[in-house]
């Protein structure tokens, strides 16, 4: 199987460079990216840059070139809810947008002629182990670093059910949506505003941590497919 993986920071590709075997490096419009090999799969892995236009970029840009059949993103996430704590993993099962708007006629997050809700891959889903720290459910993506309760508060207005929110992994469920590729969001929370007023201090303290968690179990997870 060959699998792609889109983080959107340095110090995330960092985090995972070190599991692929036979590394190389090309690059393709700008956009460098490292493939390798996890037990007998193929790895393609790249870091897109932060917010929703580099995501999309990034993975139209992998799936044109590399054309993976699967796309995991993995990397960071705020925490939505006050069940969701720092160093919890959330995998989505589904993602929606949190900031889309297309008009009174549609729902909040909704594009038009496109799903509201983009469902995670169930093969990779099933795949998952069962632990504490790992929690499925809803990730909200929007064009903003979400810090305060009462942005939280008018996202989860919308959409209660969220656990995690991100910037990225909207786009690239859409990017996969249109071009039939399955998908699936892997998030570490690195603070949680939705449980608190000052996260600033857990956001700095996460990366002191190097969190390895999700790429641990991204790891495991590629072994098992």
């Amino acid at each position: 199987m060959k699998i792609g993986i889109i983080v959107a920071m340095g110090k995330e590709l960092e985090l995972l460079l070190p599991m692929l075997e036979n590394p190389a490096k090309e690059v393709i419009d700008g956009l460098s990216f490292h493939t390798g090999t996890v037990g007998g799969n193929v790895v393609v892995a790249m870091q897109s840059g932060i917010a929703k236009v580099n995501a999309a970029v990034g993975a139209v840009t992998m799936i044109n070139n590399y054309h993976p059949d699967v796309v995991i993103n993995s990397g960071v996430a705020g925490g939505a809810d006050k069940s969701v704590n720092v160093m919890d993993i959330v995998v989505g099962e589904r993602v929606a947008y949190h900031d889309v708007w297309c008009g009174p006629e549609c729902p909040m997050g909704l594009v038009q002629g496109l799903p509201l809700y983009y469902e995670g891959c169930k093969t990779l889903l099933d795949k998952l182990p069962v632990r504490d720290d790992i929690r499925r459910g809803l990730i909200c993506t929007g064009d903003q670093f979400i810090d305060k309760m009462e942005q939280i508060e008018k996202i989860k207005g919308n959409f209660p059910e969220a656990l995690a929110v991100d910037m990225e992994s909207g786009a690239i469920a859409q990017v996969c949506e249109l071009r039939e590729v399955p998908f699936l969001s892997m998030r570490v929370i690195s603070d949680s505003p939705g449980a608190s007023h000052n996260n600033t201090k857990q956001y700095t303290d996460f990366w002191e941590a190097a969190p390895k968690q999700t790429f641990e179990v991204v790891h495991k997870l590629i072994l098992s497919l």
